[in-house]
């Protein structure tokens, strides 16, 4: 199995904030829409530790059958719709990946 985590820090755009329901829906519609995806979870950060969040306000976590469904989840064109929607609200990205049994 292979973990793929991402946190995102979203900006202010044209005066307008993101519309992160949107983003979940449309991250949660991978599991059935993408091969290779064993498990998915996405939610909106609700820590109470706001001092270690960094502005960091959605968090997606993938489970993959092996590194090489992640490999081609990148270049999928549901995964690089929501890149170019998301895109210019993006201010930072983390990600972690590892394999794990």
């Amino acid at each position: 199995m292979y973990e793929h985590i991402v946190l995102l820090k979203f900006k202010e755009h044209n005066g307008t904030a993101v519309n992160y329901e949107d983003a979940l829906k449309t991250v949660n519609s991978f599991k059935a829409s993408i091969p290779g995806i064993v498990a998915l979870s996405a939610g909106i950060n609700v820590s109470e530790e706001t001092e270690n969040t960094h502005g960091f306000s959605l968090a997606i976590r993938i489970t993959f059958e092996d590194q090489q469904a992640c490999r081609d989840y990148a270049p999928h064109p549901l995964h690089q719709q929501l890149l170019q929607d998301i895109g210019p609200w993006i201010e930072d990205v983390v990600v972690a990946d590892y394999s794990f049994n």
